[in-house]
């Protein structure tokens, strides 16, 4: 499946518009000044401009990996349990590449044996439009860095905006399902196939983190770290919320935890989100614990998005997305902590 249409900008609300009569739809919606979150549109008014979207609070693994999920009802007395499965069928708009590449991080994760059928249910159940981006949302985000700023694929219909019209990119039998039923496509000519190849070279050139290294030093510079005098001032900074892991898009510690009604009979297994910068995360029998200091922990993350996944998946798990900068109260920034690794390396 590779086949693209064009969809005129005068036609994208009645696009919209068939979209939410047909599906429960979130997008990307404003609140307050610069905060954005993924959340359900009956009106494509609702929807964010695309020039003033930055990343969402949360991204939207919350749709795949809910905050809190039933995985079991019991009854303790008659010995009688459910497996609970929770899913909708949910459209969701506007993904940025960044986030894109956070949900495969999540799929290669939940898809190892033993497998998380709650999750690969779930995923099986929701469609993803994606939204190309076309210059950085803000000084935090270094997907370019992460080599997430061009699509790779995740996704069911990718937009692309070419000036007064989008260049749609199908990517699956659902994404066709949809341009078909929806008519108000046409077919992409060979032009447009040339000017969204010139859009993407001029991306190539214009997305500049500021941290000039390649993959290959990327990887270099995380795998002799951890002895760094970096992990001790973030140390004395770091409050401990869980802010970071909470925003981030490829996050997915959970913990499990039985709650009994009322009745003292019946009850409920849940899972919910969990952080590794909570002082009781890495709490074993005995009260010990191997992560008791907060740089110990602050390491720890990153070496979980830039060491740890290479030798199992072969990639960073950080997407660029700079949630995480955004969110910390401490003003623990991702790109300062990298500079940061830089300078120590040189003797600086």
């Amino acid at each position: 499946m590779d086949q693209y249409y064009r969809l005129n900008k005068t036609e994208c609300r009645e696009f919209v518009g068939a979209l939410t009569s047909r599906y429960q739809v979130v997008a990307p919606v404003k609140r307050g000044e610069k905060s954005f979150v993924f959340a359900r549109i009956s009106s494509p008014d609702e929807i964010a401009s695309p020039e003033e979207y930055i990343p969402t609070i949360i991204p939207p693994k919350k749709y795949f990996f809910p905050q809190r999920e039933t995985i079991l009802e019991y009854d303790a007395v008659a010995q009688r349990q459910k497996a609970v499965m929770e899913y909708e069928k949910v459209v969701i708009f506007g993904v940025r590449t960044c986030d894109l590449a956070g949900i495969q991080c999540l799929n290669m994760v939940f898809s190892e044996r033993p497998r998380d059928v709650n999750y690969l249910i779930r995923k099986n159940k929701l469609i993803i439009i994606g939204m190309e981006c076309w210059d950085y949302c803000d000084e935090h985000a270094l997907c370019a860095l992460m080599d997430n700023h061009l699509p790779k694929g995740g996704y069911d219909l990718f937009f692309s905006d070419l000036g007064d019209y989008h260049l749609i990119h199908v990517n699956t039998e659902v994404g066709e399902e949809i341009v078909r039923s929806i008519g108000v496509f046409t077919e992409a000519t060979g032009e447009d196939l040339k000017r969204l190849q010139e859009f993407r070279e001029k991306k190539r050139s214009a997305f500049d983190t500021g941290i000039d290294l390649s993959h290959p030093e990327l990887m270099d510079l995380f795998a002799n770290c951890e002895d760094a005098r970096v992990w001790e001032e973030l140390g004395e900074r770091c409050l401990s919320c869980g802010n970071c892991t909470t925003v981030c898009p490829t996050c997915y510690c959970f913990d499990v935890i039985d709650e009994i009604n009322l009745d003292l009979r019946t009850g409920e297994r849940f899972r919910i989100w969990d952080s590794c910068q909570n002082e009781d995360f890495a709490k074993v029998a005995g009260g010990e614990s191997f992560r008791e200091e907060r740089s110990g922990r602050q390491r720890h993350r990153y070496l979980r998005k830039f060491k740890y996944p290479l030798a199992k998946y072969s990639r960073f798990f950080c997407t660029g997305c700079g949630r995480c900068s955004r969110a910390c109260m401490a003003q623990i920034h991702i790109k300062e902590t990298i500079k940061a690794l830089i300078a120590e390396r040189a003797g600086v």
